[in-house]
């Protein structure tokens, strides 16, 4: 037993000294763990944010430009006041998504109750900005007509008054979400990936011939290259999680970091011996790649980390209960959003060591069928 132990860990550390010297793989690690962690989480939000208005007034009256004032940042920027001329071409270059024009005796219509009409473009290009932006605009519209009319901006008292409590997100800051669903995300793609790329590269190499005569199993090659790309990507996983997400991002941690990490390691023995698998079965790179679209696709849309699983067909429920990102998506998003323990979690951390183990054992036979081809 020591002596396997002492290969498993020499052929590991082979492993980690072949990754050092390909510099490709390297800038792809470090890549995957800061900069796509950090724009995956900022450069898309849900919200409005920073939205370009222009506004033509052509009524000039106090209701016109209470409108106009109130839009402001951060869902816009401050509004561009425009003749009437220019709105055309300003759509065209793409200066602006959205137009309000204020016709004139707009003022006077509204005080004498008659039918006021208010023309709002569009620049529909910008698809998450339009859709969202014409309500906020809708409303805000509305409610500074309401309030100038009123004479006061006191609010009517309903009877019903709903009490609104967001747990765990607060503001509904889409950056809480989008940070720490990519490393979730990252450590699928990154352990598949390098187990899948250090078995292909031996065998384009011949290096794997050279372990065929060498007194080591192919049990223990295999361990090693789990082990050895396991580690890499959790404790890349680890730094962007301190250093990218609760540190540039300002995202708070809610609950352990080591028990995230324990699921996340359990998450790795089931990837990484499915990056093995899926290496036996591809003879090149190219090949390996086309079957990386085919998995990753499934594995990260249909996991529950982009849309809820509840929302899924229940057959789509089912089918992805055999995938481990399903189970890791769960834990992580118990563990570091709502702070949950081990006796909330046990069941996915479960569920993946049954899950790594078949995986596993798969992955083994299939190593050494194909070992047992090349000898």
């Amino acid at each position: 037993m020591l002596h396997s132990l002492k290969n498993i860990w020499r052929l590991g550390v082979k492993e980690l000294w072949s990754l050092w010297r390909d510099p490709v793989m390297l800038v792809l690690i470090v890549y995957t763990f800061t900069a796509s962690v950090y724009t995956a989480a900022s450069a898309m939000p849900e919200t409005l944010h920073h939205a370009p208005i222009a506004i033509v007034d052509q009524d000039q009256s106090p209701l016109s430009a209470r409108i106009a004032s109130a839009f402001y940042p951060p869902q816009f920027m401050p509004p561009q006041m425009l003749d009437w001329q220019q709105v055309d071409p300003g759509m065209d270059a793409g200066t602006f998504t959205f137009a309000l024009t204020i016709p004139p005796g707009f003022q006077r219509d509204v005080l004498a109750s008659r039918k006021a009409e208010l023309q709002l473009n569009v620049d529909a290009t910008r698809m998450s900005q339009a859709f969202s932006g014409s309500g906020y605009i809708q409303q805000i519209v509305l409610a500074e007509i309401n309030e100038f009319t009123q004479r006061h901006r006191s609010a009517s008292t309903l009877p019903v008054e709903l009490e609104l409590r967001a747990r765990f997100n607060p503001s509904l800051n889409k950056i809480w979400f989008g940070g720490l669903m990519q490393i979730i995300n990252n450590v699928t793609l990154l352990s598949i990936i390098l187990t899948g790329a250090a078995l292909i590269r031996e065998r384009e190499h011949g290096t794997i011939e050279h372990l065929l005569v060498m007194p080591v199993t192919p049990t223990e090659i295999m361990l090693a290259k789990v082990w050895s790309m396991g580690a890499v990507v959790l404790v890349a996983a680890g730094v962007s999680l301190n250093l990218v997400v609760r540190g540039f991002l300002q995202v708070p941690i809610e609950g352990s970091i080591p028990l995230f990490m324990a699921g996340a390691a359990l998450c790795l023995f089931a990837t990484t011996a499915m990056g093995i698998f899926m290496a036996t079965v591809a003879r090149s790179m190219p090949q390996f790649g086309l079957l990386m679209v085919l998995t990753l696709l499934p594995l990260q849309l249909l996991s529950g980390g982009m849309t809820p699983r509840e929302s899924m067909p229940q057959l789509v429920q089912d089918i992805m209960l055999l995938a481990p990102t399903t189970h890791f998506v769960e834990l992580g998003q118990a563990i570091l959003y709502r702070g949950a323990g081990l006796e909330v979690v046990w069941k996915p951390f479960l569920a993946l060591a049954a899950i790594g183990s078949v995986l596993f054992a798969l992955s083994l036979a299939r190593f050494r069928k194909t070992i047992s081809q090349m000898a």
